[in-house]
């Protein structure tokens, strides 16, 4: 519990077993929940968060926002859900930046920005890099709001997290959330975060067709909000 809220951290991972124990360790202890949502992994993943002491759930259909919409169905009852990677890139010992400003009612959703913060040799790609410019600069181009990453390590309440609805269910989770946050006028901010080589291979930026599919999905994200946000404001012109 944090200045009176309860916070849990959901953590979706698929085939993460080097990594999966030493994150969960790092969890603060005064996270009241840690939830692994265990994305159909085949190395063992599920037992070895179990035995560092997190609550496992299970989500067969592959994809990352499938696997946080079933840690976040598990995580009712808390006020603030963090969300942060499996394979060891954040770390624990920084998620009270993410969490005060929230339990302060300073913000509603904070994003840890890489770009920001401190970012160990390789451990940010050059398509991550150039894939954050282009969809950071497309949402300022849209919407006029500028986001310097989409980063995975997040906070917000569970009261905007109820409101905005989250549907994706593939590798257009984060930067949904962020335009949801932009489009229900939540108090957003960014704080700088490290970020470090992750343990084992991406299964994102670590292949070409992992690249490609979440550059797509992402930016895809990003247009089809645009145009569709461009059609209501079109039809709500001509009433």
């Amino acid at each position: 519990m944090r200045n009176g809220k309860k916070i849990a951290v959901v953590i979706p991972a698929f085939d993460e077993a080097g990594a999966i124990g030493k994150v969960i360790d790092g969890v603060p202890d005064w996270i009241d929940r840690t939830i692994v949502a265990d994305n159909a992994s085949q190395d063992g993943t599920a037992g070895i968060a179990e035995a560092h002491g997190a609550h496992v759930v299970h989500e067969p259909q592959p994809g990352y926002g499938a696997a946080c919409l079933r840690g976040i169905a598990a995580a009712t009852g808390h006020d603030i859900i963090v969300f942060m990677d499996g394979d060891y890139s954040d770390r624990g010992s920084e998620m009270h930046l993410l969490v005060d400003p929230i339990a302060d009612d300073l913000a509603d959703m904070v994003i840890g920005s890489r770009t920001l913060g401190a970012a160990e040799a390789g451990s940010l790609t050059p398509q991550q890099r150039w894939g954050n410019w282009l969809a950071c600069s497309l949402i300022q181009l849209f919407w006029g709001a500028r986001y310097t990453d989409l980063g995975p390590y997040r906070a917000i309440s569970a009261d905007s997290l109820r409101s905005i609805d989250m549907q994706d269910r593939a590798f257009g989770w984060t930067v949904e959330m962020q335009l949801k946050a932009i489009q229900h006028d939540l108090r957003w901010r960014e704080v700088p975060v490290s970020y470090f080589n992750r343990i084992g291979v991406s299964k994102i930026s670590g292949t070409v067709r992992g690249t490609i599919l979440a550059g797509h999905a992402i930016i895809g994200t990003i247009l089809r909000t645009a145009l569709s946000a461009r059609r209501q404001k079109t039809r709500s012109d001509s009433d």
